[in-house]
């Protein structure tokens, strides 16, 4: 077992990564910036070092620093959560080269799949069903204009190197490829420095599901069934939910195992998800995550697998736990995603100090989170400031649940999206499971958050009331605190004398 593993990463993930560690009886090591020295990660870890300033680029994506400041603290692995340098080959290669364990794929196996245009000819090669499209890059609008008349419009653009659905633009006629082929490939390197992008056909209302997979050192892989994650705004997820309402057990074993079998081909190693898009009763390979995901929780709810403690176990180059046949589905989970922006403004970020915080709790309910009453969310980072896991017996029973604890949630001080996701949850088509990544301008799911803000108000007050007389409780209590120091302070100095 390892002694010692360093997170490279903040908030609710790295938080996330120490409670299976402490668990294990591994000791902890956390990295801050600037803005987050007062941070709860920084605090809960067995010890905390400053890598640099607030911007990311010159702390949370320094490999130097990081690595340096794992050789300095005696920490044999780094776990490196999401996001940040979790999917940089460089960085993997870099602990490689140091004698560092990466907890995760190798290198290489990064790279591969970190390019899109690589990963869909490796898939293609297992057998997997792909989107049809470009069968590499695409560097003139000529050849576009060729292939996006053969697999008939509309078409969807892409970056070969990117992710979160930036830079992607969707053209449904010639006139719209010719206007953003450019800005596609300006967009790709100016993002991921590579200007590569190529084509594919984009399919109307698709479903997003994706496999959870872990691979070991003893060629084993197995899947801990699917995720749904639909909901999306501007190609970034906001709800999952295990399993999903679209797959059958029969359907689940299927396509489970044309994962399994890609996978296990390219010699995979660590938790990595292989996702999918589902449309028309067929399902195509998108993209490969070579890491741990935000949305994890509801596999682990659904499935009583700890992933992070798998991912380290693997890492020490053990063999994953449990064969296929012993993977359950034990009812249904959901993931909202809390964020701080404004849904009624373009979901635009909404920075800022937190002034009164009370999380939700009961039956099911988990909460992944940073933050704490008077933690600053910083314009520096991802808005997401909790992930609220909930779940049930069923579907229905998990949905009501989560209506219930997104009504205890009480975030004040910034704006945050709590009211959106009551809206999703409400509304009908939602709880039909008739889900799409256009669901939520088909609904015009934002149309209903005023109405539900406003109903909600007295709710809050009354929970703010509660802060009110926790205040005097406070105040009492640091007032007797400090009469105690006083006479404790005046013995010592009488004993002296």
């Amino acid at each position: 077992m390892f002694n010692k593993i360093l997170v490279a990463n903040r908030g609710e993930i790295a938080i996330r990564v120490f409670r299976t560690c402490r668990e294990l009886g591994i000791s902890t090591v956390a990295v801050y910036s600037e803005a987050d020295k007062n941070s709860l990660h920084a605090k809960y870890a067995d010890e905390s070092y400053l890598i640099g300033p607030s911007p990311p680029s010159q702390s949370y994506l320094n490999i130097d620093t990081i690595i340096n400041v794992a050789e300095k603290s005696g920490a044999e692995a780094i776990h490196p959560g999401y996001g940040f340098l979790a999917e940089n080959p460089r960085f993997a290669r870099e602990c490689e080269k140091r004698g560092i364990v990466f907890i995760g794929p190798t290198s290489s196996m990064i790279e591969l799949m970190g390019s899109k245009i690589e990963a869909r000819k490796t898939m293609g090669r297992t057998g997997l069903p792909i989107v049809p499209g470009s069968p590499g890059a695409i560097s003139n609008l000529d050849k576009a204009k060729d292939i996006a008349h053969d697999i008939g419009y509309p078409v969807v653009l892409k970056a070969s190197a990117g992710g979160g659905g930036i830079g992607m633009k969707v053209a449904w006629n010639e006139g719209e490829l010719e206007k953003h082929f450019d800005i596609t490939q300006s967009v790709a390197k100016s993002a991921f420095g590579d200007p590569t992008i190529f084509i594919e056909k984009f399919l109307l209302k698709p479903r997003h599901i994706e496999f959870q997979v872990l691979g070991d050192y003893k060629d084993k892989v197995v899947h801990i069934n699917e995720r749904e994650c639909s909901i999306q705004r501007r190609h970034q997820k906001l709800i999952e939910e295990c399993p999903s309402p679209v797959v059958t057990p029969e359907v689940r074993e299927e396509v489970g195992n044309k994962v399994v079998k890609a996978v296990k081909s390219i010699k995979y190693t660590n938790a990595g998800t292989v996702e999918l898009i589902y449309s028309e009763g067929n399902f195509y390979f998108l993209e490969m995550n070579t890491r741990l995901q935000v949305e994890h929780p509801i596999t682990e709810y659904t499935s009583g697998i700890d992933i992070v403690k798998e991912q380290i176990n693997i890492a020490l180059g053990g063999e994953i736990g449990f064969d296929q046949n012993d993977v359950m589905l034990i009812g249904h989970a959901i993931e909202c995603r809390i964020n701080a922006e404004d849904p009624l403004n373009d979901f635009s970020p909404s920075p800022g100090k937190i002034v009164k915080y009370h999380s939700p709790g009961g039956p099911g309910v988990r909460i992944d989170s940073g933050v704490r009453m008077g933690y600053t969310i910083s314009p520096y980072y991802d808005s997401m400031i909790s992930k609220l896991i909930c779940w049930g017996r069923d579907r229905s029973e998990t949905i009501s649940r989560m209506e219930r604890a997104l009504d205890e949630y009480l975030i004040s001080g910034i704006k945050t999206n709590i009211a959106f996701h009551k809206a999703v949850m409400r509304h009908k088509v939602f709880r039909k499971g008739i889900l799409s990544t256009s669901f939520i301008e088909d609904n015009n799911i934002v149309n209903d958050i005023p109405e539900i803000i406003k109903e909600t108000k007295k709710r809050e007050a009354r929970l703010i009331e509660s802060f009110r007389d926790d205040r005097k409780v406070v105040a009492i209590s640091t007032a007797v605190g400090t009469y105690i120091d006083m006479a404790r302070k005046k013995k010592e100095e009488y004993e002296k004398e």
